[in-house]
């Protein structure tokens, strides 16, 4: 198999591009610097077509290894023949090549293995042939009771199991039943424990044809059964089945004919079915993983790009009933001022403790946002701050903010070793006001499977999960960048080609040689060689430098050019020393963009993105996307009402909807045929994490919870 064509045809590709990407790939670069700095070579590929491709040409390179392994193991046994080396070239997937070696492979002790031992292969050969006489006549002249073949009736039943094992490990009619029960095949569930009432009552008479059943669903019915509550099977027309068995297998209608039709009768119930069933299932359930997973990166990969809320001082209030509700105070940078326990819902006089506890905080240090973690006592405290705000008419605002993941990173090495001096509770309210100052860089010290944004993550195989999220994570973090002077090693250990021990060596230098002054300074640092610095130094920034580019994107192999191209553009010494560059990209136009890249010697998308860069160094592009929405008063559950319109902010999307923030402490759900007044195949397709959307009440019911929300016109 030659993987590049394979790799040009499955992602609509030209081969150039395609080979370019595996010699890069193969060189040791990473995907965040691929995506960035070697576009001409790509043809400017996104981040996550080029890691689809990494992805699929590691499976790939897998397959071959596996085709040339079982193509010795086969060999070992000196019953290779062309027939078999031929399938075995043409397997396209590591399912159709397991099924060649199957029949070569060394079994357990099983009941043909059993009658092979007792010299039964001879008169199953007899009987399979199929020719005139009758099966038990041949096997007579095989009953040996010294074996354990007392009568010609066991003789013959030991040749069937032979014969049935053949059939089972027959290649091709695996392959024809694989495709018959995917496109024919039910999943069907029913209740484990009838009387006993679950979430999964809807499940307790269900079937879904296997080519249409929702992946969610499968993901649903597969916890069910993991929990006892659910029996699932895979049902298939037993005589469509066998048929394909026949067909390959009898031939004609003599008594051996019969016998062979009895022996695959038994192969199809005993062995061929349970293994396409068991196949069929993990097949649904592969496909559902891989389609949560996505649905999870893609909400993972929003949240981490919700814009910051920059500059502004912010307090964290981390809920609770018993223990209190933790207060953080932080500065612009993220800097801990000031902390303490308060109790909102406890006595009256705890009460005006609290408030006056508050008040005090937010005059002495100018405090402008309040973060309060959505947990336990999150609405009594959303109140209280509400009540507050109103009481102190100083241009506060606050907004309920996901605490999903803060425990896990407040009890963690990395935020003892961040605030030895905080106890956990401290440290989650500090987590939860720099969460709301900037997602990305707080976001990253967690586990991204502790974020909630996904759905049945818990069950995804963590394999995939942690392959997918971490590559979300680094994606992110590499197209925003970092401030080498101030992030964290957490943060640092994401930007391409930093090791999280060269990340600490990063920070251990910057801490006895004070702040870096330019990014070459970076090879000082230890372990970090020229490959690591040519893959991290562009997504690096270093404010304190001298030179300009040091402070953007642009790639200390690319500094030449960029001064190349502010002199072609005649831009002044004093110019540049400003960073002032007015209407470089409209003389850049004028010149032409061709002829601007030849000049600078680059190529054209490496010189449009030195544009963009010099336009407006050190750019988020975080800051182009929807400004979170704070808020200054309180709305409750019981306030709502059929028919309200609303402001509110997604916080997960999924594959039946997406869950809305509308205020009042308990999300929404937007059904996906609630979304937009036309047909859409998933939610994603219209919303993402972060968006501030307009929807409307449908139904609310307290008791249990739940708001029904739509964004369709009436």
């Amino acid at each position: 198999m030659n993987p590049i064509a394979e790799l040009t045809q499955r992602f609509h590709l030209q081969e150039w591009q395609v080979k370019n990407v595996v010699e890069l790939i193969d060189a040791g670069n990473t995907i965040p610097f691929i995506a960035r700095y070697r576009k001409e070579a790509h043809g400017s590929l996104d981040d996550q077509t080029l890691r689809e491709i990494a992805e699929r040409l590691e499976y790939l390179r897998s397959l071959e290894k596996r085709r040339k392994e079982v193509g010795a193991l086969i060999e070992e046994t000196g019953l290779c023949t062309p027939e078999v080396t031929e399938a075995l070239q043409k397997a396209e997937t590591l399912a159709e090549i397991e099924d060649i070696y199957r029949p070569f492979r060394p079994k357990r002790r099983t009941r043909a293995s059993v009658a092979k031992e007792k010299g039964l292969e001879p008169l199953a050969d007899q009987i399979e042939a199929q020719g005139h006489g009758e099966p038990l006549a041949f096997a007579a002249a095989f009953v040996n009771p010294e074996k354990g073949v007392e009568t010609a009736e066991d003789a013959c039943a030991g040749a069937l199991d032979i014969i049935a094992e053949r059939a089972s490990d027959n290649a091709e009619i695996r392959r024809r039943l694989r495709v018959v029960a995917a496109a024919h095949g039910i999943l069907a569930s029913k209740a484990a424990k009838p009387e006993e009432d679950s979430v999964y009552a809807p499940y307790y008479e269900f079937c879904e044809p296997v080519k249409k059943i929702a992946g969610h669903r499968v993901l649903a019915v597969d916890r069910g059964e993991k929990e006892g509550f659910l029996k699932v099977s895979v049902e298939l027309e037993r005589d469509r089945g066998l048929n394909i068995v026949f067909s390959e297998c009898v031939r004609g209608d003599s008594p051996c004919a019969r016998a062979v039709r009895t022996a695959c009768e038994d192969a199809y119930d005993r062995l061929i079915f349970p293994s396409i069933e068991r196949e069929i299932r993990n097949s649904l359930t592969e496909s559902a993983d891989e389609s949560a997973v996505k649905v999870f990166a893609v909400n993972l990969r929003q949240l981490f790009m919700q814009p910051p809320v920059r500059g502004k001082v912010a307090m964290g209030l981390d809920p609770g009933y018993r223990t209190g509700c933790k207060v953080a105070v932080v500065d612009a940078t993220g800097r801990v001022l000031d902390t303490g326990v308060i109790y909102p819902t406890h006595s009256q006089t705890k009460v005006k403790e609290a408030e006056e506890t508050v008040r005090r905080m937010i005059l002495k240090y100018q405090v402008e946002v309040i973060a309060i973690g959505n947990g336990t006592a999150s609405h009594e405290t959303e109140e209280f701050a509400a009540g507050v705000i109103r009481g102190l008419d100083a241009g506060v605002s606050y907004m309920v903010v996901s605490e999903a993941g803060a425990s896990v990173y407040s009890a963690s090495k990395l935020a003892a070793q961040e605030f030895p001096e905080y106890d956990v509770t401290l440290r989650s309210a500090v987590s939860i006001a720099r969460r709301l100052q900037d997602p990305l860089a707080e976001l990253v010290k967690i586990d991204p499977k502790a974020v909630g944004v996904g759905q049945y993550q818990h069950d995804m195989p963590k394999k995939m999960l942690d392959s997918a999220l971490s590559g979300v994570v680094e994606d992110c973090v590499n197209s925003v960048g970092a401030d080498l002077n101030t992030a964290s090693p957490s943060l640092l250990s994401h930007i391409a080609g930093i090791s999280a021990s060269v990340s600490k060596n990063i920070v251990k230098y910057r801490e006895e040689n004070g702040a870096f002054r330019s990014r070459s300074q970076l090879l000082k640092v230890p372990k970090l060689g020229p490959k690591a610095f040519e893959q991290c130094a562009g997504f690096l920034r270093v404010p304190e430098s001298g030179e300009l580019l040091d402070h953007t994107a642009v790639h200390p192999e690319s500094y030449a050019a960029a001064k190349a191209l502010l002199k072609l553009c005649y831009y002044s010494a004093a110019q540049v020393r400003r960073g002032s560059f007015p209407g470089l990209a409209e003389k850049v136009g004028q010149i032409g963009k061709a002829k601007a890249a030849a000049a600078a010697g680059v190529g054209v998308p490496t010189l449009l993105d030195i544009v963009a860069e010099l336009q407006r160094p050190g750019r988020d592009p975080r800051d182009e996307l929807p400004k979170p929405l704070l808020r200054t008063d309180i709305m409750k559950m019981e306030d709502l009402k059929p028919g309200m319109e609303l402001t509110g902010t997604v916080r997960n999307v999924i594959d039946f909807g997406a869950f809305v923030d509308i205020g009042v402490h308990q999300d929404g759900l937007v059904h996906i045929s609630q979304i937009c007044d036309r047909f859409i195949k998933h939610p994603s397709q219209v919303l993402k994490v972060g968006d501030i959307v307009k929807v409307r009440v449908l139904s609310v019911d307290v008791k249990k919870q739940r708001i029904s929300l739509t964004m369709r016109k009436e």
